[in-house]
């Protein structure tokens, strides 16, 4: 039941409802309370607000808890204040839901919106039929590289999906090959020999018909990678670059594109998890799909056969002279080298230098959203 608050007195009138039954003046209460008349006046007549020493020195002289006052003036103040916007509700039901305030920090909305308009714009992006079903946000078909796979996909970063296929529609692109991706392994791998040469991946699966973006993800969700579909025939493969390695970048992306060549996510919601220093202890939890999409990532990076000689040799007492050696020998730079090796034995603490950053090459070529950057594209 609510009750009507419009008729609430201020905290004076209580004061003198006591000051009568005592046979009290207002001067006799200034003197013991230790204040002066004036003062009192103010706070009898309501001009005056009960602050803790005050509502303390009237417990004291009245013999009540000083709370008693306190909850006065606070159902006072409360029944005085004017109505809340009714947009305060419709915004904290979205934010307790979605990375409101992120996504508009980030362009991805409209900054100062009305809620009809911010409403509107949240339908649009999240790609559903009508408000309601903001409350009951779904996932769009895709595959994605998170570090865990036995949590659900969060809001938030359901959020960053639909920021990446947001930018992919905006990219033309031919018609989708599988024999022309799977021709352009090759050149891919080709370019795993230095870090600059990432520029190239964005154009060489364009020109397959992947699309391809880099999104920054949002502030503690661990995504690296996703592959999803649009209209179910048209792939795309969003990346965060969460890790900026060499190592880390090729596997990611290698991965995203088995998914692609496999025909994942295109009507079943998977989500992966990286198997790396993040999540070791996931490998048991992992689907076929994502034990395959990991066995090719491996393999193109390092062929596994090479991978085991190698350490079979060299363990436990590998030099970097013997990366280099290897990381030569199979035309790739050492982080490649270094990042098998370190998964292989556990151990990520070794051989760091070589494990050097690539988002700045990629992002050349590529669409790039967020890092400072704000992607165009339609809200």
């Amino acid at each position: 039941m609510s009750i009507d608050t419009s008729d609430i007195p201020a905290p004076g009138y209580f004061i003198r409802e006591e000051l009568e039954a005592r046979r009290w003046t207002q001067r006799d209460l200034a003197y013991v309370l230790g204040v002066k008349e004036q003062r009192l006046n103010k706070l009898l007549s309501g001009k005056y607000s009960v602050g803790a020493e005050m509502a303390a020195k009237l417990g004291a002289a009245f013999d009540v808890a000083p709370e008693f006052f306190l909850n006065l003036q606070n159902a006072y103040d409360l029944s005085r204040a004017p109505e809340p916007d009714p947009s305060v509700a419709r915004k904290a039901a979205l934010q307790s839901r979605l990375p409101v305030r992120e996504m508009i920090r980030r362009g991805w909305l409209i900054a100062d919106a009305a809620p009809d308009l911010l409403e509107a714009q949240m339908v649009k992006f999240f790609e559903l039929s009508s408000v309601g079903d903001l409350l009951n946000l779904r996932e769009p078909a895709h595959a994605a590289k998170r570090t865990r796979y036995d949590d659900r996909t969060t809001d938030a970063q359901i959020a960053w999906l639909h920021r990446v296929r947001q930018l992919a529609r905006d990219l033309h692109a031919p018609k989708y090959s599988a024999a022309a991706l799977r021709a352009a392994m090759p050149r891919l791998k080709s370019l795993m020999v230095a870090p600059e040469e990432a520029r190239n991946v964005p154009r060489i699966l364009m020109e397959c018909g992947v699309r391809f973006v880099l999104v920054e993800g949002l502030p503690s969700e661990k995504i690296d990678g996703v592959c999803t579909w649009l209209d179910d025939s048209a792939p795309v493969v969003g990346m965060s670059t969460r890790r900026d390695r060499i190592d880390n970048f090729w596997f990611v992306l290698r991965h995203e594109l088995e998914h692609v060549l496999s025909g994942h996510g295109r009507d079943v919601v998977r989500v992966d998890a990286e198997l790396d220093e993040d999540a070791a202890d996931a490998r048991d939890s992992l689907s076929d799909e994502e034990r395959l999409a990991d066995a090719a990532a491996a393999a193109f990076c390092i062929p596994p056969k090479d991978v085991e000689v190698f350490i079979a040799r060299k363990a436990p007492y590998i030099s970097e002279r013997d990366v280099l050696g290897l990381a030569a020998r199979l035309g790739v730079h050492p982080g490649i080298v270094a990042g098998q090796v370190r998964k292989r034995l556990n151990r990520w603490n070794i051989f760091t230098r070589h494990l050097v950053k690539i988002r700045h090459a990629v992002s050349q070529a590529a669409v790039v959203d967020g890092w400072g950057t704000i992607a165009p594209a339609c809200i």
